[in-house]
């Protein structure tokens, strides 16, 4: 691929991420990449676990995942930060 298409495809892509705490280990990152026009990318830990949804995927997990997180109780409070996009 050119470096011009490299360039238009980063510029395509935001990159949302935020470190969970972990048990055994101090974090573990979760990253979810949108690609206009494409997919969502979604990755917990180091990349090992990943998946690819469409956008009527991403939204339908979002629902039940939304539902089934606040059966669990009050958020905590590491969740309450603002996550801003990144491009890489």
């Amino acid at each position: 691929m050119s470096p011009e298409a490299l360039a238009a495809v980063d510029q395509e892509r935001r990159f949302y991420r935020l470190r969970a705490p972990h048990v055994e280990k101090t974090t573990s990152p979760v990253t979810v990449r949108v690609t206009d026009g494409q997919d969502l990318y979604v990755a917990v830990g180091a990349g090992k676990r990943r998946m690819y949804l469409t956008e009527k995927e991403a939204w339908a997990l979002w629902r039940c995942l939304s539902e089934a997180v606040a059966s669990t109780g009050n958020p905590p409070d590491w969740i309450r930060v603002p996550i801003n996009p990144t491009r890489r």
